[in-house]
C-alpha cells in the first residue's frame, strides 16, 4: 500500500512539473498561464470619450479599426482629455451605419458624426510630444462638443495617410499608432483587476483602465512579462508597462473623482514614481480577433528594469 501511495505521489509531482514547464515559467515569481483567452475587446473611437465593448475587432496598421481615429483639440490643436476635463467621461460613443453616435449619458443629447470629415481643412494636431496631420471634421461637431462640454474645442480625424509612429525606445521602430497616448493596444489580465479589487473597499470596473484587450487564464499581472504572443495569426509584442493617471480615478458613469485606485496601486505597483497597470503593445499583421480567441506562441520577458516580475 505504501509503495502504491509513493508511486501515486511521484506521478502527481511529474504531472505538476510538466504543467509548469508547458504553461508557465519561473523568473523569481512563478507565473502560470492556463491557455490565455481573449475575454473582452474595447475600442475608443474618440480619444478620451466612452469606449465600446465589442465581440470582435479588426486589427489595422495602427490598432483596432476606428480606435482613436478622432480626437478633440483646443484652440492650439493640442489634444484635450479626461485628465483635465472629467466631464468627457459622460460622452458615450457608439458606431452606427452612418458614423459615430455620441450621446451624453445624463441628458441623452446626441449627435451623429459621419465617418468621412465634412471639411477639407487640415491641421497639425498635437498628442503629447507628437505632431501629426489631421482633418477638422465639421463645424456642427465643433459647436456640439464645445456646448456640451462647456469647453471651446474642435473635433479632428486622422486620415490613412497620416502616419504617427510609436516611441522607438520601446519598439523595433516604425510601428504606427493612432491618437492613442503612445501605443496601438493596451493589454490587461482580468486576474490583475480581480487582485486590485480584492484590496479595495469598492470594486472598480474594467472601464476605469481603458484597455483594448482583456484576457483570462493567467495569474494576476502575468501581462507584465508577456514579451510576444499571437492571436489569430497576428503577432503582438509587449513593449512597456502602462503608467496610470487620474483617469483611472474618474468614474465613467458620473465623472466624479476619488483617490482610488491610484492610492492603493501606489502601495504595490509603483515603479520610478509611476503607478503601473497593464502593458502597452505593438503588433505585426492585420486581421480579425474575437472574444474567445486563444493566445499562442507565447514568450516572456526576462527580469529587467521595465517589467515587474
Amino acid at each position: 500500500m505504501a509503495l502504491i501511495f509513493m508511486l501515486y505521489a511521484v506521478i502527481i509531482l511529474f504531472i505538476n512539473a510538466y504543467y509548469l514547464y508547458v504553461f508557465g515559467i519561473f523568473t523569481g515569481t512563478c507565473y502560470i498561464y492556463h491557455m490565455l483567452t481573449v475575454s473582452e475587446l474595447f475600442i475608443y473611437p474618440i480619444k478620451s470619450l466612452g469606449g465600446i465593448s465589442v465581440n470582435q475587432a479588426t486589427v489595422t496598421d495602427r490598432g483596432f479599426m476606428h480606435d482613436r481615429r478622432w480626437m478633440l483639440v483646443d484652440d492650439n490643436n493640442v489634444f484635450i482629455s479626461q485628465r483635465d476635463y472629467a466631464q468627457m467621461a459622460l460622452l458615450q460613443v457608439d458606431i452606427d451605419a452612418g458614423g459615430l453616435r455620441v450621446t451624453h449619458k445624463l441628458n441623452k443629447q446626441s449627435i451623429v458624426i459621419p465617418f468621412t470629415p465634412q471639411t477639407p481643412e487640415s491641421c497639425d494636431a498635437v498628442v503629447w510630444n507628437d505632431t501629426c496631420q489631421a482633418v477638422y471634421v465639421s463645424n456642427d461637431a465643433d459647436k456640439w462638443f464645445s456646448d456640451t462640454l462647456n469647453v471651446r474645442c474642435r473635433l479632428v480625424y486622422m486620415p490613412d495617410e497620416s502616419h504617427r509612429t510609436v516611441n522607438p525606445k520601446y519598439s523595433a521602430g516604425g510601428e504606427l499608432t493612432s491618437f492613442a497616448d503612445a501605443y496601438p493596444f493596451l493589454l490587461i489580465g482580468q486576474a490583475s483587476l480581480d487582485d486590485l479589487n480584492s484590496r479595495l473597499t469598492e470594486k472598480l470596473p474594467m472601464n476605469r483602465f481603458r484597455p483594448n484587450i482583456v484576457f483570462t487564464g493567467g495569474d494576476a499581472y502575468v501581462e507584465d512579462v508577456l514579451k510576444k504572443f499571437t492571436i489569430n495569426g497576428i503577432t503582438f509584442k509587449g513593449v512597456k508597462l502602462c503608467e496610470r493617471c487620474v483617469v483611472t480615478a474618474t468614474s465613467q458613469e458620473t465623472a466624479l473623482r476619488s483617490k482610488e485606485p491610484l492610492k492603493t496601486l501606489a502601495k504595490y505597483r509603483l515603479r520610478n514614481k509611476n503607478v503601473m497597470f497593464g502593458q502597452d503593445l505593438v503588433h505585426k499583421g492585420t486581421g480579425l480577433i474575437k472574444v474567445g480567441d486563444v493566445f499562442s506562441n507565447i514568450s516572456l520577458h526576462e527580469n529587467n528594469d521595465r517589467f515587474i516580475v
